[in-house]
């Protein structure tokens, strides 16, 4: 059994449906606002809406070579002046017996949701090293820390899904990565597709990230230009449950060689919507 949201929506999670609901419902337009942040309160990011993902899952550290850690301080996300700032510092923290160099923030939202529409307004760091992410994970990923655990089961990753609606990597601020990886739920075999997207800057700095999800593809965009479009089907776990994840890691695969002169740097979210 799946979930699917409907009009009803319960501390955050939705109503079970069977799997044959989903492949003959008309899924568009997404017009109904199913989860929001306006960030218009100051302070800590509203703990009914958001979770710290703090405890680093790979024994200490956390994935692809990354080089923070991340902290449920308010020095690394707070809000002000009607806006969500996720602030990544060269400083050594340590926690669970693992030292590292930098900190910065890793949020789970709270919100469960198959098919719609997200998007999130943000202005992406600039500085050479920072690599800002807005992506999903499905439900039963079970990766140590995060909100659900494993309450919708735990197969792991890639079998869970990963969507990227933003990556940037830390060599090239012009332009923009999504991605989507995923395990295929027949075979179990890994795969991989996704694209790059150059943008113009604009005085505000900010750009609009948008992800529409149906059972029948999902569609990224920059500022409404499409980045890349990836066709769904059964075969793949995007029919089910996937939580927003918003983040700014240090160096790694995508964010490359962090610079010496780094001392700190900000990714800023002006609104997060889930539209069905």
């Amino acid at each position: 059994m799946k979930a699917l949201l409907t009009s009803l929506i319960l501390i955050g999670f939705c109503l079970p449906q069977s799997e044959d609901t989903y492949f003959s419902q008309n899924q568009e337009p997404f017009t109904q606002l199913v989860f929001s942040d306006e960030f218009d309160n100051n302070g800590k990011p509203d703990t009914s809406k958001w979770h710290h993902q703090t405890i680093p899952p790979n024994n200490g550290g956390w994935y692809n070579d990354e080089l923070q850690h991340y902290t449920d301080r308010e020095k690394n996300s707070f809000v002000s002046d009607g806006t969500l700032k996720i602030n990544a510092y060269k400083e050594n923290y340590t926690t669970q017996n693992s030292t590292k160099g930098y900190t910065s923030a890793r949020m789970n939202a709270k919100f469960a949701f198959t098919y719609g529409k997200v998007e999130v307004r943000a202005k992406l760091p600039t500085s050479a090293g920072t690599w800002p992410a807005i992506w999903t994970l499905g439900v039963d990923v079970n990766e140590t820390g995060n909100y659900f655990g494993d309450q919708f089961g735990k197969v792991g990753w890639p079998l869970c899904g990963e969507i990227d609606i933003l990556e940037q990597t830390g060599w090239d601020k012009n332009s923009t990565i999504s991605h989507f990886h995923w395990g295929d739920l027949n075979s179990k075999v890994y795969k991989n597709e996704g694209g790059t997207l150059a943008f113009l800057e604009n005085e505000s700095g900010f750009h609009v990230f948008t992800m529409e999800w149906t059972s029948a593809s999902i569609k990224t965009f920059v500022d409404g230009k499409m980045v890349h479009e990836l066709p769904n089907s059964k075969d793949k776990p995007f029919n089910h449950d996937h939580y927003l994840i918003l983040n700014l890691a240090l160096g790694g695969n995508l964010g490359g060689e962090v610079p010496e002169t780094f001392t700190q740097d900000s990714f800023e979210i002006d609104y997060v919507r889930i539209y069905q």
